[in-house]
């Protein structure tokens, strides 16, 4: 199958750092079905996980001495150089200068002004992920932030996203989503969260995580556990939202697991 057309500012692809990559590629097959295909030299031994063929992720080796394992998640620009200079503009900083990857595209990585990191993907033989919005693919991107005004004026100066204000059915709490500039909120790809809401979030400090899609959220958390894993978050169901909840790797890198509600 082809890879899914991405629009500029939304997310398409997801990187997994990890100390072990092969302990990491059990985990993850068993618990979403991913095979790794190992890189080479060329790019550092970066690998990518697959599902059913298609790319679902990337993985490299990140020595626990030099920083946590984590997931992170990177956006689509025509021109990542440009998105640079717009970072800088709005407040936030490189973590590492755009550079080419061989003839797969061109990347940057940086930190918003809170801190949180995120990545820039430019693509060129590299359209980015393969398969998203189905079992064991990423589904959503959620940044976890002290203010979300404030993270909102970021990356609209950035991106040039958008935001609705949904207030979840019979609670009072508002979530805010984003999505492209130039799209409605049909498009919408992550929400910004109040990391002080979630405490457990609250305590890694400002980032982004990513969401996959699983058939069965309490199936797969207890599967996570018997691979090594842990449920951070416990399971919740959201009304006209889905079961979600937070899972840890074997290593620590945290993300979510979530059966849509059936749209109507």
């Amino acid at each position: 199958m082809p890879s899914p057309a991405f629009l500029d500012g939304a997310p398409n692809w997801i990187d997994l750092g990890t100390p072990d990559i092969d302990a990491a590629a059990a985990f993850y097959r068993g618990l979403f079905g991913w095979e790794l295909v190992p890189g080479g030299p060329e790019v550092g031994g970066y690998g990518i996980f697959t599902l059913n063929g298609r790319n679902a992720a990337g993985v490299m080796t990140v020595p626990a001495s030099q920083s946590p394992s984590a997931w992170s998640v990177s956006f689509q620009s025509p021109d990542v150089d440009a998105t640079a200079e717009k970072v800088a503009q709005a407040g936030g900083a490189a973590a590492f200068q755009p550079m080419d990857v061989l003839d797969f595209g061109r990347m940057g990585g940086f930190t918003d002004r809170a801190g949180a990191y995120f990545g820039v993907w430019q693509p060129r033989t590299n359209p980015g992920l393969g398969a998203v919005h189905e079992s064991g693919a990423f589904l959503w991107a959620e940044l976890y932030t002290a203010d979300v005004p404030a993270a909102a004026a970021f990356y609209d100066s950035v991106f040039g996203w958008r935001t609705d204000e949904l207030k979840v059915e019979g609670t009072e709490y508002v979530y805010t989503t984003v999505h492209p500039s130039g799209a409605g909120s049909e498009a919408s790809f992550g929400g910004l969260v109040r990391m002080d809401d979630v405490p457990t979030e609250a305590v890694r400090g400002p980032h982004w995580m990513p969401y996959f899609a699983v058939d069965d959220v309490d199936a797969t958390v207890a599967g996570a556990e018997r691979l090594g894993g842990t449920e951070t978050l416990a399971a919740m169901e959201v009304p006209g939202v889905g079961k979600m909840a937070n899972v840890a790797d074997p290593y620590g890198a945290v993300f979510a697991v979530m059966t849509p509600a059936p749209q109507q």
